[in-house]
């Protein structure tokens, strides 16, 4: 959000000085909540680690610990817990019939009201609707969303009409070089099936 409303400043016509007292949210030592930690949620946080973060994470199965203890995360029994202490909340977590609308105006008005809500996952994972709100009420600082339901969203959503959000059009994985790597896996896979041989990356393991 900071970027999106820095970049609108310093490309503006009426801008004739950057205001010293424009102040962004420090990443450094704030505390991470990654609700999913899979294979993603995992390299987000060796990601965060970087920048010397807090890492709390909640997910079904714990990890092992000398996994928690490579990336310095502490695991969240409760997502209550989780996002009561999150400056920063990531959502990378698979939609399931268990994670729709996973995210709703009980768990928002859990978080800290200078808290930022990131969803990286499906859009279906947070109650849009509650959403709306809790940015329209301050309850939360801020959201940022590669994901909606539905992609785009509607030319008229609430959502779009907000100052305190960023929404990107489903490009966390949108490079040259990601593209061809997951061409190249549904190559393999597709091999490995017509070869009568196990399947590398089964999406339901038998």
């Amino acid at each position: 959000v900071y970027l999106h409303s820095g970049c609108q400043i310093a490309v503006s016509p009426d801008t004739k000085y950057f205001a010293v007292d424009w102040l962004g949210v420090e990443v450094t030592r704030a505390t991470l909540g990654i609700i999913g930690m899979g294979s993603i949620g995992y390299r987000v946080a060796q990601r965060a680690r970087a920048f010397d973060m807090r890492i709390l994470y909640h997910n079904r199965n714990r990890r092992r610990k000398e996994e928690e203890e490579a990336v310095g995360a502490h695991y969240c029994e409760k997502m209550e817990d989780l996002l009561q202490q999150s400056d920063f909340v990531m959502l990378v977590v698979n939609l399931t019939p268990e994670t729709h609308k996973l995210i709703g105006k009980k768990e928002l008005g859990l978080m800290k009201p200078t808290a930022t809500l990131i969803n990286i996952s499906r859009g279906a994972v947070i109650d849009q609707d509650a959403l709306v709100e809790a940015l329209q009420n301050k309850v939360i600082r801020a959201a940022a969303l590669d994901v909606t339901y539905p992609e785009p969203l509607p030319r008229d959503h609430p959502l779009l009409k907000l100052n305190n959000i960023i929404i990107t059009p489903h490009i966390g994985t949108a490079t040259v070089q990601a593209i061809h790597m997951m061409a190249e896996e549904a190559i393999t896979n597709m091999l490995a099936v017509l070869n009568g041989q196990p399947i590398p990356s089964e999406v339901f393991p038998k």
